[in-house]
């Protein structure tokens, strides 16, 4: 009998997302000057930040390229951000071995089939409720919540509440 997804959560140290239909919606508007704009979900952030703060690792393999995506991610305290990235194991095998991360103890959260390769070979392969149905097939655990609309949240949230490390005191030091 396969092991509910709830029995790795215990485990992760790590968290990997993709960008575009998981910390965004997947749409952009493209201003007069051809800029793509993305909106992000401010209660991701908060749980990105809290990750962080929490001593997690937290990571980004994206195969887009927006500068501003970067420094965003940034001011929420994540350092380790891949753009441009189509072949992503190379990003996720580049990272692993920097901290030595077993991929036993990774949370991968994709949305389309370029996040395939990844997810076979994580711990935890995750995807929002809008993925595409080749990921859902794969992934230990669908959100409840759709790409940006909380589904990072949504899955750091469980890590961080099985392990006792979810902040919910304001006054604590995070």
């Amino acid at each position: 009998m396969e092991k509910s997804y709830k029995e790795y959560l215990k485990h992760i140290t790590t968290f990997i997302f993709d960008v575009d239909g998981v910390l965004t919606d997947g749409s952009v508007i493209i201003n007069t000057d051809g800029q793509l704009l993305r909106t992000m979900n401010i209660k991701d952030g908060y749980a990105l930040k809290t990750a962080v703060q929490q001593g997690f690792n937290v990571c980004i393999i994206s195969g887009g390229k927006n500068e501003g995506v970067r420094e965003r991610l940034r001011g929420l305290g994540i350092t380790d951000i891949y753009l441009g990235a189509h072949q992503k194991i190379e990003q996720l095998d580049e990272y692993l071995d920097i901290y030595n991360i077993k991929t036993e103890n990774v949370l991968y959260m994709g949305d389309d089939i370029p996040d395939l390769p990844v997810m076979n070979l994580v711990g935890l392969p995750t995807c929002p409720q809008d993925a595409a149905s080749e990921l859902k097939e794969v992934a230990k655990y669908v959100s409840y919540k759709k790409g940006g609309k909380g589904c990072v949240r949504d899955v750091i949230e469980q890590v961080l509440r099985v392990q006792g490390k979810w902040i919910t005191d304001f006054d604590a030091e995070a």
